[in-house]
């Protein structure tokens, strides 16, 4: 006796939608319209096209149904025609055609030929009170979750697995707006290009708060990720920081001068310091603002006048529309559902992610499969960012590779998990000082010669920086020389003149 076929495999995890503990009845379900709908396919199995990519067969509420249409779907997908008598075979011992008199219920739904005319909108029907009937089971479980006080979860926990849960309802409501005609595409280009114009030719993206930065780059772009890496004690989070901080503020700038917000060059940013606390990031800020010396502001040892420059620096950013999420040991899921919720909250426009490496995926396996791992992350993050359409700085650390090498200047490949880190990045950029590591080649001070040379050196050096653009899907790669000032952790561009040979 023949068997129902293997549906067609979906593109995305089906929804679970009927429960049997509650009954049918008690659900939002059009039985009359999935009736309708399976009818019209069999007479005209061309409509199959128009609903195939929105339409799964969990998506109908009665279970019947959804295996008349996996059956539909598998025939037209081997170029058979899908009609009640080569339907037949495959429902002669189904229990429930049986109970509805036998597969002869395939030719009653054959009979209203009207259907033909409303397929499109009973499958819009039946995929929205799918949507609805998913809703119902996400809104019992979180009540079920919260009752009971037997197993030992936190409710924030609760309150982001809730919140994933639902996002992923709305996520799958949104399958339609992949496609876009050219025409919608190239006004997003044009308009683009108009921001570049209107900010004096260099700037189509978020500003960076860096000329040349912003010249090589075009800015931080929407759906970009972005990756900034460099060893430790390059400078990698205080040019996260100045960055985010240079985004928000021009946000804040333009929306006091009047500019739609859709037309600023800054955007509010989630700060997201897996290493650092909130406090020690606004100290960073507050420290760069005030050009007072970081250091001594950790330890108390200011002035008066520096304090009074700490606490004006302090008012003036007190709007700042800068959001920072020092949760350690964040994992990528609840990541997207902190960010989605910044989005949705506080419109944020920049994600910066300090840092990469730091973060978790969704299964532990032990550092053998740390690789998988990162690459899991580097997924999800280039996903958010394509999501919330918004551009992703993530920082990045390097394997110790750079410090084998004559060279010290680092390359692509010594991106630590490197894996899929270069292939889904869309800008990769390192940091890089040479001052760091002249500074550890000081030879002893009985070597007059070599010591004055090597003070020669470091006065050329004192203070320099290169961004190194390894990797740029929009433009060229390149080095951008910046002066960095340690005092204040804050880079700057360098004058003209002060970095020949660039």
């Amino acid at each position: 006796m023949a068997t129902l076929p293997p549906p067609l495999a979906p593109s995305a995890p089906a929804l679970r939608i009927v429960d049997p503990a509650q009954p049918l009845a008690g659900l939002p379900q059009n039985l009359e319209a999935e009736a309708a709908l399976l009818g019209a396919l069999m007479i005209d199995n061309r409509l199959v096209e128009d609903v195939v990519t929105k339409l799964k067969p969990d998506h109908f509420a009665d279970p019947l149904h959804g295996r008349i249409f996996a059956a539909v779907l598998t025939l037209a997908a081997r170029g058979m025609a899908a009609t009640p008598v080569t339907l037949k075979p495959l429902f002669d011992a189904d229990p429930a055609m049986i109970e509805l008199g036998g597969p002869g219920y395939l030719a009653t739904l054959t009979q209203n030929g009207a259907a033909l005319l409303a397929a499109r909108d009973f499958a819009s029907q039946i995929y929205d009170l799918a949507l609805l009937r998913e809703l119902i089971r996400v809104g019992r479980d979180m009540v079920s979750e919260a009752c009971d006080t037997s197993r030992d979860i936190a409710p924030i926990q609760q309150i982001e697995a809730a919140e994933m849960a639902l996002y992923k309802v709305a996520e799958a409501g949104e399958v339609q707006g992949a496609v876009k005609s050219f025409r919608e595409a190239a006004m997003e280009a044009v308009k683009m290009a108009d921001r570049a114009k209107r900010s004096g030719g260099h700037l189509s993206g978020y500003t960076t708060g860096l000329t040349g930065l912003n010249e090589k780059m075009g800015g931080l772009h929407r759906s970009d990720l972005v990756i900034l890496a460099g060893r430790p004690a390059m400078g990698k989070t205080s040019l996260a920081t100045n960055i985010a901080f240079s985004c928000a503020q021009r946000h804040a700038a333009d929306l006091a001068r009047g500019v739609e917000p859709e037309k600023s060059s800054g955007a509010p940013v989630a700060f997201f310091s897996l290493e650092m606390s909130s406090d020690q990031l606004a100290t960073r800020i507050l420290a760069e603002q005030s050009e007072v010396n970081g250091e001594a502001l950790r330890m108390g040892k200011i002035s008066d006048e520096d304090f009074a420059r700490l606490a004006r620096a302090s008012t003036d950013l007190t709007g700042l529309p800068l959001w920072v999420d020092d949760t350690p040991g964040l994992s990528i899921a609840a990541l997207r559902t902190r960010a989605r919720r910044l989005k949705r909250q506080h419109g944020i426009g920049l994600i910066v992610v300090d840092y990469l490496q730091l973060l978790t995926g969704s299964k532990m396996g032990g550092s053998d499969n740390r690789v998988q791992e990162i690459s899991e992350i580097t997924r999800g993050l280039k996903t958010l960012a394509k999501e919330l359409n918004v551009p992703v700085l993530a920082l990045s650390q390097l394997s110790r590779a750079v410090e084998n090498r004559e060279d010290k200047r680092p390359q692509l490949a010594d991106l630590r998990e490197s894996g899929t880190i270069e292939q889904d990045a869309d800008i990769v950029m390192f940091v890089y000082r040479d001052e760091y590591y002249h500074s550890l080649k000081k030879p002893d001070d009985s070597e007059v010669e070599k010591l004055a040379k090597w003070k020669e050196k470091a006065a050329a050096i004192f203070n320099q920086a290169d961004v190194i653009i390894a990797k740029q899907r929009h433009g060229a790669t390149g080095t951008v020389p910046l002066t960095f000032i340690k005092e204040f952790t804050k880079f700057t561009d360098r004058a003209e003149g002060e970095y020949p040979g660039y």
